[in-house]
């Protein structure tokens, strides 16, 4: 385990749910601390949200990223709330933080843990998504035209880079590598879109013949969305663009069960910048408040946290606690079929460090 160490960990609890996961992710983390011994952690909360926005008329202050960048890492709630757009909440917080710190790969296990059961009632559920995180579908440029009138139309534009196009493909291939495992998947639509996925294609094949050993194939993503409920048990590393990996790891977490099941890591590999961490369940303002939100996904995602920053014992100490927590059945929220709190979970998991 690492020695003497503090880590600071900037905490953006956001809106709704956030609110609430975050707060028990605290608790968590400090339960690990206590036990591991060497370490510990110190948080700033920064305020910046939907709440935020109707305060100030802006997502978070205009040196908001370099305050955020002081720190080992980013802890991330959800953000969203009735009232503000969805496009502002995204486009003047999530996004800048993606773009401005480089944390071009975004990753998503998707992974049956025990005692939880699928919708499509398979056990074996275990793959990654790797999503590039930084351009394509979701770079925000376009336009409105003749707006008000008979002809009006958008124009919405997408830009792959070859730059960051190929890292990220080779990411999933050295992910592959890394970790033992023999295929990689690509989602695509080049029979569709006949720039930017063909394009996409052609880096992809660029990349693959430089690991011979690892098996690879594309498929149209419309196909691939099938393939995940068909066959899921046939993929292990899945690298698809923005939008792409946004709607299957969205699709993913659902075989899980919950959508508050699953965490995701938007990462700078190189650490020039810090990375940020977060469950991809939603801010769910219906449950806000209610102690009844699903802390699940955001201790996983804490746990990707930690391996990210060297952390190893101390991840597969908090995974362990959590998946025998899930195991024993007793304590669950209601979206997976229980009546537990958000801070019965929270507690159950911390007893279950402190027990081992």
């Amino acid at each position: 385990m690492t020695a003497n160490r503090n880590f600071k960990i900037n905490l953006l609890p956001g809106d709704g749910i956030g609110v609430d996961v975050v707060r028990e992710g605290v608790r968590v983390m400090e339960a690990l601390a206590r036990k591991t011994g060497g370490i510990s952690f110190s948080f700033n909360t920064l305020p910046w949200s939907c709440e935020y926005y109707l305060n100030h008329g802006r997502m978070m202050p205009a040196d908001g990223l370099k305050i955020l960048a002081d720190c080992d890492s980013i802890l991330l709630g959800a953000v969203g709330f009735p009232g503000v757009p969805d496009h502002i909440s995204l486009r003047e917080l999530l996004l800048p933080i993606r773009v401005e710190f480089d944390q071009y790969v975004n990753m998503r296990p998707i992974k049956l843990l025990p005692g939880l059961e699928s919708p499509i009632k398979s056990d074996k559920i275990d793959f990654v998504v790797v999503r590039e995180n930084s351009e394509g579908e979701y770079c925000g440029r376009g336009s409105f035209n003749k707006q008000e009138t008979p002809e009006e139309y958008t124009i919405q534009e997408s830009i792959f880079t070859r730059k960051g196009t190929e890292r990220i493909i080779r990411y999933a291939f050295e992910y592959a590598e890394r970790n033992g495992l023999n295929q990689v998947m690509s989602a695509t639509k080049s029979n569709a879109l006949n720039y930017s996925m063909v394009f996409w294609d052609k880096i992809f094949a660029e990349i693959q013949k430089q690991f011979p050993k690892i098996q690879s194939r594309q498929m149209h993503i419309d196909a691939l969305a099938g393939f995940f409920i068909m066959h899921p048990e046939r993929l292990q590393v899945v690298v698809a663009s923005n939008l792409f990996g946004d709607i299957l790891t969205d699709l993913g977490s659902a075989m899980l069960g919950s959508i508050g099941i699953s965490p995701s890591g938007n990462i700078n590999p190189e650490r020039r910048f810090p990375s940020m961490f977060e469950p991809i369940h939603g801010s769910a303002p219906d449950i806000a408040g209610k102690g009844i939100a699903n802390p699940i996904g955001t201790f996983w995602a804490i746990a990707m946290m930690l391996e990210q920053l060297g952390l190893s014992d101390e991840n597969a100490l908090l995974m362990s606690a959590m998946c025998d927590v899930l195991a024993e059945g007793k304590i669950r929220t209601p979206d997976i079929g229980g009546s537990s709190t958000t801070t019965e979970v929270s507690d159950a998991v911390i007893a279950m460090i402190e027990k081992r």
